[in-house]
């Protein structure tokens, strides 16, 4: 038996052989893809690899595509260099603007009388909109430069908190913010559709590049309120569109589709927060008086004279506003 050991062990090898080479290379069955299902499968794909999924999330079935590199790319370099580019350039040509001109002082100083400007409501509408949007782009910017800039200095699980917690805050006042545009187009619309005058303003810039330094005639807006008024109704609505359709995956589209919508959500929010820093900056440090407006809902006489001239004709025409003490009739007569 000593001797036969061998044998009996080779004669056991080579029966399992069969059942082992069975489990190694199936025949295809009758729902096994051929090479042939294959080709015919690849063929509306030549651009990806597509294999077959028995779940309705066809999608998944996706294995390879190539514009996910393209998106990945975007992603981690030119929207973080973009809007490193516009937010950071906008800022130093503010901040040079500021060195060279300063801020604009009201003309004849401060009258000491107030012109109602903006009542509760347009306040209440602009806070909102305000407020809800410089906490998104804050939010926003942790995401796209949170891993490169914050993950070095508070490391991965603070990072990994911070980013939890501002997607939560960034979807949460996505609404406010929504709203708060509605509620701007409602109260001002009115006011901000272009005019004539409008050209004259934009053609000195308000006065800042006229000769003698006095500024255009103008109504309530000037050119360059209307024109942050529309960056901010159609650029903040379609910022919104595209990120409920973010909140909203391949509810519309497929993975391209998301891709794009990403895209373009990323490219509008730096051009955004580029566009509201000038505003910020005009508001508050750049013009003196401007930030009274939205502040207290007043501003001074002589600012309201010199900004938005027609405008404060009107109101007082209407009985709203006094007019100066040199124009103010006699008593007497």
């Amino acid at each position: 038996m000593r001797h036969l050991r061998p044998f009996l062990l080779l004669a056991a090898l080579l029966l399992a052989a069969p059942a082992v080479q069975a489990q190694l290379y199936q025949a295809p069955g009758p729902t096994s893809p051929t090479s042939k299902d294959q080709v015919e499968l690849y063929a509306p794909h030549q651009d990806k690899e597509v294999g077959i999924v028995s779940i309705p999330d066809s999608k998944l079935a996706v294995l390879v595509q190539p514009e996910g590199r393209e998106w990945r790319g975007f992603r981690t370099v030119i929207l973080r260099w973009g809007a490193a580019i516009a937010i950071l350039g906008m800022a130093g040509l503010l901040l040079l603007f500021y060195l060279v001109r300063g801020t604009i002082r009201i003309g004849e100083g401060r009258a000491g009388r107030t012109v109602p400007r903006f009542a509760a409501l347009d306040r209440f509408a602009h806070w909102t909109t305000a407020t809800s949007f410089l906490l998104l782009a804050l939010t926003g910017l942790v995401v796209t430069f949170g891993r490169p800039l914050l993950i070095p200095l508070i490391g991965h699980p603070a990072f990994t908190t911070l980013a939890q917690s501002g997607k939560a805050i960034h979807n949460f006042l996505s609404v406010p913010f929504v709203f708060g545009i509605l509620l701007m187009i409602v109260l001002w619309v009115r006011d901000n559709i272009p005019e004539k005058a409008d050209l004259v303003w934009l053609k000195t810039m308000g006065g800042l590049f006229s000769k003698s330094g006095e500024h255009p005639e103008c109504g309530r807006f000037n050119a360059g309120q209307k024109g942050i008024f529309w960056a901010v109704v159609l650029g903040g609505g379609a910022l919104a569109a595209t990120g409920f359709l973010l909140l909203a995956p391949f509810a519309l589209t497929g993975i391209g589709g998301m891709q794009i919508i990403h895209v373009v959500h990323g490219a509008l929010a730096a051009l955004m927060i580029a566009i509201i820093l000038a505003h910020i900056y005009i508001g508050s440090v750049g013009m003196e008086g401007a930030f009274d407006a939205m502040g207290t809902g007043h501003v001074d006489e002589n600012w309201a004279r010199d900004h938005h001239r027609r405008w404060y004709d009107e109101q007082v025409g209407k009985g709203r506003v006094d007019p100066p003490p040199a124009v103010r009739p006699h008593p007497a007569e």
